[in-house]
């Protein structure tokens, strides 16, 4: 049996705990409310607030132990938000189910538990 809370709830937990700690959370798409998976976009803002300097993408996973981790997508490489946008959208063409969860943070850190591979 897979223990595993789902989505919905977890994204809704993540959600309460990024606004406590002042993390700019917004949900783009929501996806299958029990089990779909979750890309993050993680918004780098520039010095002027109306610009970011890019964007880190990544993509939910699970090791072969079940523990949680992110695939960046771009492999450590911080794209504009355009290029970021057009990989999200191809991404819910070929599986709707998936989550979209955007964050800011002036560091590019993944707010969220889980090795980046």
């Amino acid at each position: 049996m897979d223990d595993r809370i789902p989505t919905d709830l977890w994204v809704s937990a993540h959600q309460r705990d990024c606004t406590v700690k002042n993390i700019p959370f917004y949900v783009i798409h929501k996806g299958a409310p029990a089990a779909g998976t979750v890309l993050v976009k993680i918004v780098v803002p520039g010095d002027n607030p109306a610009e970011s300097r890019g964007c880190i993408l990544l993509n939910q996973m699970r090791d072969i132990d079940g523990n949680l981790g992110w695939m960046d997508v771009f492999d450590g490489e911080t794209v504009d938000e355009p290029r970021a946008d057009q990989y999200i959208q191809r991404s819910i063409g070929r599986d709707p189910d998936v989550w979209v969860i955007e964050v800011e943070d002036k560091d590019g850190k993944n707010p969220f538990e889980g090795k980046i591979f």
